[in-house]
């Protein structure tokens, strides 16, 4: 509260001047204008925009250096915005890793400290907002239970609740007036379509003089990944090229090769031009959720608010398509836990970009920063706002990828430490010479100090957020697999199309 109003109201002086039987009422005064000054403050707030999708990695932006795919409208948020190139998500408990990162996002703690499936105990950054005078508003997947959600958002529109679907037969529901779920229904689009029509009507109905804090989220790129037939076939005639660091098949078990969902949507060995069809598809996936994010950038703009709306555009993990022979984001390599991070409006520098080391989960610290909101105490992550501002260069020195009790990698500017504590495999990457994590350098003893330094850093990690793994002293000989041949299932929300192309062997 304001010293102004503070000296205006002194309850000393009132007590004195007026009877016992007036206090009621002036309590019920002081809670008015305590409740209006709280309405002015959160009127003068700026509106946050939150686009989110699934499974995107981090090099599929035409504005960061892919010259292969088509992003135009997310390209624009690069060039008016500031873009983070080592953002991450902080690992998971879970091969679904887009369960505890969108847990982590909300939450702005550790999968160490939450219960990632409910998100219960835990304040979450909607919530909070909503409390300090902000319309919330939720469409998409929501993948953390019906209780948080509603727990979260006051409006809300087509959410869907769970992993994944057939993007053309989404199950949905909306928040009604009450605060209840609508019964499910099949959504009457393509999913990205769906969840842009349900943004575009928000922003076409929201009152200007509230703030409002929506959050999109895709299911976009996420498998399956059949985009409509125009963007399906743009890059069908325009294939990508294989990553740089495709493999036919990773040559040892990383503890989630076998039975993993994720990887049965290929065959082993991977094929050339099974990769490079199946990221035709995923760019194709990619194309047309940017043509949708579009169309909400100019419902914006049409709305009045633009200027006064902080833009975030984000993934909850990457995945690997071809990348070290995995399918999947079940790794702690870098194509699976990278994502796009790009933050634009309200004065943040246009066309700029930092490479320090963050986390989805320093979102939530950083929004609270710009809109002048006191977080909880406790969050694992740190607010970006002075990296953009010029005033730090960093937040962190290293990243820590925690994963199931199966894989553990740390990092710095230049190496990188990753472990295998069930088959007691390590492996070390020069990134300024290696940045696909091609060539495994641990053995090399010029490298034993950065394998010392980061062994150090990982354990100070693990003490840090409370993970007790133990990370072998020592790697021991690789223990080479093969996977030709093992059978497959479809799972059941692949198309027709998609189960004869892939698995009709």
């Amino acid at each position: 509260m304001s010293q102004r109003v503070t000296r205006w109201f002194d309850f000393r002086s009132y007590r004195r001047a007026f009877s016992r039987s007036r206090s009621v009422t002036l309590l019920t005064v002081f809670a008015l204008l305590c409740v209006f000054q709280s309405f002015v403050a959160a009127a003068d707030r700026p509106n946050i925009l939150f686009l989110f999708a699934d499974d995107q990695r981090a090099d599929t932006i035409a504005a960061h250096g892919n010259s292969h795919i088509d992003t135009p409208h997310i390209d624009g948020l690069v060039r008016s915005g500031f873009s983070f190139h080592h953002n991450y998500t902080f690992g998971g408990n879970s091969g679904a890793v887009c369960v505890p990162s969108r847990a982590m996002l909300m939450s702005g703690k550790t999968w160490f400290d939450l219960n990632v499936a409910t998100i219960d105990g835990a304040k979450l950054l909607p919530e909070l907002l909503r409390e300090n005078g902000y319309v919330t508003f939720g469409t998409g997947k929501w993948h953390n239970g019906q209780d948080s959600y509603r727990r979260a958002f006051q409006r809300g529109k087509t959410a869907m609740f769970g992993g994944m679907s057939d993007h053309t037969k989404v199950p949905v529901r909306d928040l009604q007036p009450d605060g209840t779920l609508s019964a499910e229904r099949v959504g009457e689009k393509f999913s990205s379509e769906l969840f842009a029509d349900s943004a575009v009507e928000f922003l076409k109905s929201h009152d200007p003089k509230v703030p409002f804090f929506a959050y999109v989220a895709f299911t976009a790129p996420h498998d399956p990944r059949q985009p409509p037939q125009e963007f399906r076939d743009h890059y069908y005639k325009h294939l990508p090229p294989l990553p740089p660091n495709f493999l036919p098949q990773l040559p040892f078990d990383n503890g989630h090769m076998k039975g993993g969902r994720d990887e049965n949507l290929g065959a082993w060995p991977r094929t050339d031009a099974m990769i490079r069809d199946q990221l035709a598809e995923y760019y194709g996936m990619i194309t047309h959720m940017d043509r949708e994010i579009g169309r909400i950038l100019a419902a914006l703009r049409e709305s009045g608010q633009a200027d006064n709306t902080l833009i975030v555009y984000t993934a909850d993990n990457g995945l690997a398509l071809g990348s070290h022979g995995l399918l999947g984001k079940q790794s702690v390599f870098e194509h699976s836990m990278r994502t796009p991070l790009i933050i634009s409006g309200l004065g943040v520098p246009r066309g700029q970009s930092s490479q320090a080391f963050t986390y989805l989960l320093d979102l939530f610290p950083t929004l609270c920063d710009v809109v002048g909101v006191t977080p909880p105490k406790g969050l694992a992550g740190f607010s970006l706002r002075p990296v953009w501002e010029g005033k730090t260069p960093r937040v962190r020195d290293t990243v820590f990828l925690p994963f199931l009790e199966i894989q553990r990698s740390i990092r710095d500017e230049r190496w990188k430490l990753i472990a295998y504590p069930k088959v007691g495999y390590l492996q070390m990457f020069d990134l300024d010479n290696d940045p696909n994590e091609i060539r495994n350098v641990i053995d090399n003893p010029a490298n034993a100090e950065h394998v010392i330094r980061l062994r150090k850093a990982m354990s100070d990690w693990q003490a840090l957020v409370g993970d007790k793994l133990e990370i072998p002293a020592n790697s021991t000989p690789l223990q080479k697999i093969d996977l030709t041949g093992r059978k497959r299932e479809p799972d059941q929300w692949q198309p027709e199309w998609i189960v004869k192309k892939y698995f009709g062997e």
